[in-house]
């Protein structure tokens, strides 16, 4: 027992000390559990006052609470949280890297003294020899472990340096303790209780719904554009907007700031009291956004965060539950938007194939959660809790997430799932999603024929519903979320009939189940289809208009006896129908268009836009053009300035460390975006006029622009991809720009 400690004391210091009238949820019985000297392990989602449950004990305890935390900010943020509620600035303490030698002395005084309640440690600084010796010398009331998920290899953000904290904690003293996470599968909770040696701990698990949470999953095209235009169409609000690297963190935030929105990057690049700085200031208001990396996390605990965006999908379920957790923790809106591509998915197994086998098995499995989240057309609510451990009725989701506000057809899926279920009991119920699949549609792969699934009853039975596996894997996946199969984690993930699952097969009834999102990609190829009907782009551009500029395009092309896109290109008309320029100068500011095509072709679609912006009186979002931030490394600038010196093209990419090919990328995105280059000298160096000319001839005639189409055509004996790449920068410029 930490002490005998009565009921209205801890009341008492709730209101005193923290300012609080009452408790919430299960913090009042959590804190007498570990005051009664019992070890205690917390999930709480974020917002929920899991630090109160620690802090709290701590200060109505004789000695000092030690707190393991992973990271310098939140350290940072909550010993100044402490600080602010007390008039004694030694009552909370951390001891890291980031402290030089007097500030580490005096740290230890305070503590030695008794001031200090509690001292905020990060597990590396624990594990060091002298400061084992050092937490000999005073008395600890408890160890509170908190972000344990960290324990486990199964968690989202693992650490090898807390697998060791349970000898520390021995060496140093048999005292309590208190582990606590906002994020834990079952799977997750079971690693972590075994790992600090707390399987006889008494478990405090909250619900994991977020009710003021909005959640939405959106196809990520121009995403760095629908970003910046989201944060002005919640200007003044605070906002967090993860990235998966460093250079994205740093893209994004330039950008932000080109368009006027407070904002600053946040990474381990930047040195510490940068971050620092960058955290007050978004504490304080004086910055309304960060961007920040998802693999360094962010330990901000700010109450009013009103939106949480991802420029990238997370790696695991907990790594989007814990992030976007980070809004709305006051109760008030909270608004979660996350990007979603697949191709993300596939960069990120990618990263892992340099890990060890068992690692990369775990890995995919996360982002196999990940990216069903986000394909999938049911309640997101119900799946995320569902992901924990919790079961949730979708109808009291109250269309807090996008599937529920924009609810998809369902069809009748009472055959399919019982063929799904059929299927897994006829492989013994010891195989993952994507055998039960290979089976279904009849796919004779390595594991089908080591097993002979070909001579199987339900064998190739759903081939019939789709070319590729999206429709059985939505199957599948809804099986699993309403409780027909599970999934044996312990085993990667084989799937298991539930009795649920068994109830269903002996006596079957009509069940309705949604399609999955594809999130494909769009064809950004701008021939005659790519003008054909339906909705192209980003929902916010103005469809009528859309279709009218795509029809002055055709026009001019067609008078000029020239290629529709190399007039105005798709995007740029999309950004047009969305900014609505009404003259030369916000024509220049649509990307692609730059000052020599606004002049050449702009001033009909100028007059067909502002006469039809004045028809509709339609209020123009002028605010909205979206600045670019101009490339530091020069590059664009170096190669303009080259070509009109005439340098060769192939000196001028080797001086870059580039590729010929690389290069040529490089100019045709200088043209395309309506800067005139001149590279004939170049084009006259490898190839005669006749050849140059045939070139000519066809792209004045493509419908496309495509180079693998024009190769195909002119003939890849006679044409390298090289000189047709040339000929067409030229074409471009000549009659684009």
């Amino acid at each position: 027992m930490i002490a005998e400690i009565k009921s209205s004391e801890i009341t008492a210091t709730l209101k005193k000390f923290f300012g609080f009238n009452g408790f919430k949820g299960t913090q009042e019985k959590i804190i007498k559990n570990l005051l009664s000297g019992r070890d205690t392990f917390v999930i709480m989602p974020t917002g929920g006052g899991k630090s109160l449950c620690y802090q709290l004990p701590a200060i109505v305890s004789e000695g000092t609470a030690i707190v393991v935390s992973p990271l310098i900010a939140l350290m940072k943020n909550q010993v100044d949280a402490i600080r602010g509620f007390s008039n004694e600035s030694g009552i909370a303490h951390f001891l890291n890297s980031s402290l030089n030698k007097s500030d580490t002395a005096q740290v230890k005084k305070d503590v030695l003294s008794g001031k200090t309640k509690l001292l905020y440690i990060a597990p590396e600084t624990l594990t060091k020899e002298d400061n084992i010796s050092f937490f000999k010398e005073f008395k600890i009331s408890f160890f509170a472990i908190d972000e344990a998920h960290c324990i486990s290899e199964w968690g989202h953000d693992f650490r090898p340096e807390y697998r060791r904290l349970r000898p520390i904690i021995e060496a140093v003293g048999n005292v309590p303790v208190i582990a606590l996470t906002a994020t834990a599968t079952p799977k997750v909770q079971q690693d972590i209780q075994k790992n600090l040696g707390m399987l006889e701990a008494d478990l405090y698990k909250s619900s994991f719904n977020r009710d003021n949470l909005y959640y939405d999953i959106r196809a990520k095209q121009n995403v760095n554009k629908e970003i910046i235009k989201y944060v002005k169409n919640n200007s003044g609000k605070s906002g967090i907007i993860y990235c998966l690297s460093r250079k994205k963190v740093e893209e994004v935030a330039n950008e932000l700031k080109a368009n006027g929105i407070k904002a600053a990057p946040y990474h381990a690049g930047l040195d510490s009291k940068e971050r620092g700085l960058t955290q007050d200031m978004f504490l304080m208001e004086d910055l309304h956004v960060i961007v920040a990396t998802i693999a360094f996390g962010m330990g901000i605990d700010k109450p009013d965060v009103r939106f949480v965006i991802h420029h990238d999908i997370p790696k695991s379920l907990e790594g989007y539950y814990q992030e976007t957790g980070r809004a709305g923790r006051d109760g008030g809106e909270g608004n979660c938007v996350t990007f979603y591509s697949h191709d993300d998915i596939l960069k990120l197994e990618k990263f892992m194939k340099d890990k060890p086998v068992a690692e990369q098995e775990i890995g995919k499995q996360m982002l196999s959660e990940t990216s069903s989240f986000a394909e999938s057309n049911s309640c997101r609510r119900k799946f995320l809790l569902h992901y924990f451990g919790e079961e949730f009725d979708e109808s009291k989701c109250n269309e807090m997430c996008d599937n529920c506000r924009h609810p998809k057809e369902k069809f009748e899926a009472k055959e399919d799932l019982e063929l799904a279920l059929e299927c897994v009991l006829e492989i013994k119920e010891k195989h993952k999603i994507k055998d039960v699949i290979n089976v279904l549609m009849g796919i004779l792969t390595a594991t089908a024929k080591t097993y002979k699934q070909n001579v199987l009853e339900t064998w190739g039975k759903g081939i019939d519903h789709d070319k590729d596996d999206k429709f059985w894997m939505s199957i599948l996946r809804q099986a699993v979320v309403n409780g027909f199969l599970s999934k044996d984690i312990e085993n990667y993930g084989l799937l298991k009939i539930t009795e649920k699952g068994r109830g269903f097969l002996k006596k079957p009834v009509s069940l309705k189940f949604t399609r999955d999102n594809h999130f494909s990609k769009t064809n950004n190829a701008y021939g005659d289809d790519a003008f054909s009907d339906g909705k192209v782009g980003s929902s916010a551009s103005d469809e009528v208009l859309f279709s009218l500029l795509k029809d002055l395009v055709k026009k001019t092309a067609k008078a000029k006896n020239l290629p529709p896109y190399v007039i105005f290109q798709e995007p740029s008309l999309e950004e047009m129908s969305i900014q609505y320029p009404i003259n030369m100068e916000e024509m220049t500011k649509i990307s692609g268009v730059g000052s020599g095509k606004a002049a050449k072709f702009g001033k009909p679609f100028i007059e067909l836009i502002k006469s039809y912006v004045e028809e509709n009186e339609i209020e123009r979002p002028v605010d909205m053009v979206i600045k670019s931030v101009v490339n530091k490394s020069g590059l664009k600038v170096y190669i303009i300035q080259n070509i009109d010196r005439k340098i060769g093209l192939r000196e001028m990419a080797k001086s870059k460390n580039l590729s010929l090919p690389n290069l040529l990328t490089e100019i045709e995105t200088i043209v395309e975006s309506g800067t005139k280059v001149n590279i004939n000298y170049f084009i006259d160096d490898i190839m005669d006029e006749e050849k140059q000319d045939e070139i000519l001839e066809y792209f004045k005639e493509s419908d496309s622009g495509d180079i693998t189409l024009a190769l195909k055509e002119l003939g890849e004996n006679e044409y390298s991809e090289e000189e047709i790449r040339a000929v067409r920068i030229k074409f471009l410029s000549d009659f684009a720009n």
